[in-house]
């Protein structure tokens, strides 16, 4: 687990130690469309530094800050992808995205391509679309959120195993948020060690925050102020567990009626059988009259009112190297009750920013959260939100993060691309 005073752990960026790289570097940033907490931090941290960028994005990442960032060259390639279009019109419009991406790459000034997420056809980037930047000239930099995100939602193949190795074998340079991340890529996939470095999730500063108090977000949302208010937060899938939390949840809410809970997120693709068994054992139980659910997509503007509504986040993960969830939850000074999964005990101080159970275990969870409501944290948390919102600063500034990924870049460019 992480100590609270400790600012620097064995997986985060020391900036003193890496290289300050020219400030005439030009630099690709390849979004995906998507992941706007990261791909904004990123941005705008690099371009602070002097880095000259193009920000290939769409209708989703778009937004005033970066239009007016000096450095930054907004290219919306993607365009919209709201659910909503026809499937012909879905399929003309990632045509045409995947037309300009191409003559993109073969175009542009930059030489270093940084890669945030693959776009919609997962073997056809890590294989076809990652041999193009090669024959460009590019050197590829490959930011890598879930090593195998098929076996961790019990998909996986031999295919998309082969493709993995693909797209990490043909990346100059793979970056990975944990260290347990890098081991599973050079063990699993063959990677060099020499070619990963690891970096933590960055703080999310595209959320908007205003002076809304916890009293007032609970009061918009219906909860008593005195209500003990969990918080489940983003996609819905069998691996983030939300049954387990169910039934915690059901468990402690049978002894003391000021528990509530809110479900605010929407089902990943393929997860409506999952979702609907859950449904069934909240409508199934008396307790389901005090769980709140928004099941959709929350935008940014709205998701303070949950985060200042709750009185902790719950991540009842059964599968997960990291979660950006909970820099979300600590930026906001939100404690947490998580599984011990992945690595996010790193990044948990028991009592201090939240407190931990064992994954799959709903009798576990219930005695975690519990503990949590009888604890000083709870108690004294008007006092301590701050003190989690500096924890979260100091581990994971995207100063330090940029700093690293500029040594990076840097190298990369004086072994072979010239600018």
């Amino acid at each position: 687990m992480a100590t609270l005073t400790n600012t620097c752990t064995r997986d985060e960026p020391v900036a003193a130690s890496v290289m300050t790289p020219p400030v005439d570097l030009k630099l690709g940033l390849l979004t995906g469309g998507g992941d706007k907490p990261y791909a904004f931090g990123l941005a705008t941290a690099l371009t602070s530094k002097g880095v000259h960028l193009d920000f290939i994005g769409s209708d989703e990442l778009d937004s005033p800050e970066l239009r007016s960032t000096p450095n930054l060259r907004f290219l919306n390639l993607r365009g919209s992808q709201s659910a909503d279009a026809g499937f012909a019109a879905k399929i003309l419009r990632i045509l045409t995205y995947y037309v300009r991406l191409i003559a993109y790459a073969a175009g542009a000034k930059p030489k270093v391509l940084h890669v945030l997420w693959n776009n919609k056809f997962q073997t056809f980037d890590r294989t076809v679309l990652m041999l193009w930047y090669r024959l460009c000239g590019k050197r590829i930099v490959l930011t890598v959120h879930n090593v195998n995100a098929a076996r961790r939602d019990a998909s996986d193949s031999l295919l998309n195993r082969l493709t993995l190795r693909a797209q990490y074998r043909l990346a100059d340079h793979l970056f990975v948020h944990t260290d347990r991340m890098k081991r599973e890529l050079v063990d699993e996939f063959g990677v060099r060690e020499s070619s990963v470095t690891t970096i933590p999730l960055g703080v999310n500063n595209s959320v908007p925050t205003t002076t809304l108090t916890p009293a007032a977000a609970k009061r918009r949302l219906g909860i008593h102020e005195s209500d003990k208010t969990i918080l489940f937060y983003g996609h819905i899938g069998p691996y983030k567990g939300l049954e387990h939390l169910v039934a915690a949840f059901q468990q402690v809410a049978a002894t003391d009626p000021a528990y509530r809970l809110i479900i605010a997120g929407r089902p990943k693709t393929g997860a409506d059988k999952y979702w609907d068994e859950i449904q069934r054992s909240l409508r199934g139980d008396a307790s389901g009259a005090r769980v709140i659910q928004r099941i959709e997509f929350i935008p940014d503007e709205e998701t303070e009112l949950y985060f200042k509504a709750a009185d902790v986040l719950a991540l009842p993960y059964t599968h997960v190297f990291q979660s950006g969830v909970i820099v979300l939850g600590y930026t906001f000074g939100l404690p947490v009750v998580s599984t011990d999964v992945g690595s996010l005990a790193e990044d948990i101080v028991e009592g201090r920013t939240g407190f931990l159970c064992r994954p799959c275990d709903p009798v576990d969870l219930a005695r975690a959260i519990e503990a949590y409501f009888a604890s000083d944290l709870f108690r004294a948390l008007d006092s301590r939100r701050q003190e989690i919102r500096d924890f979260v600063q100091q581990r994971r500034s995207w100063d330090a993060i940029s700093q690293t990924t500029l040594g990076v870049y840097a190298q990369l460019r004086t072994t072979g691309a010239s600018e």
